[in-house]
């Protein structure tokens, strides 16, 4: 979810130590700040979802029209926020 605008961005598919992967509906601008928000379960932390900046690195399209897959890297982050965003690399990471 964008933080600011509170549209669906997409859903993310892919996540690393440095960033992740959405899978989107429209093929996002590259090199621009989003402030993500990511929601959470019970299972990873005590509250319903964090925030932090990530840039969008690239963009291409999916197997299926109107399906697009973008890179963000995290430019900023909480230092709680980065031990949850680790456990949800542990747990869902390639």
């Amino acid at each position: 979810i964008d933080d600011d605008t509170q549209e669906t961005l997409g859903h993310m598919v892919d996540v690393s130590p440095d960033g992740l992967q959405l899978e989107t509906a429209a093929e996002l601008p590259i090199n621009k700040d989003y402030y993500l928000r990511v929601e959470l379960t019970p299972e990873l932390a005590d509250r319903p979802f964090m925030v932090f900046i990530a840039k969008s690195k690239w963009s291409r399209p999916g197997n299926i029209p109107y399906l697009f897959y973008t890179g963000f890297k995290i430019v900023e982050i909480m230092p709680d926020d980065k031990q949850i965003f680790e456990t949800i690399v542990k747990k869902f990471g390639a």
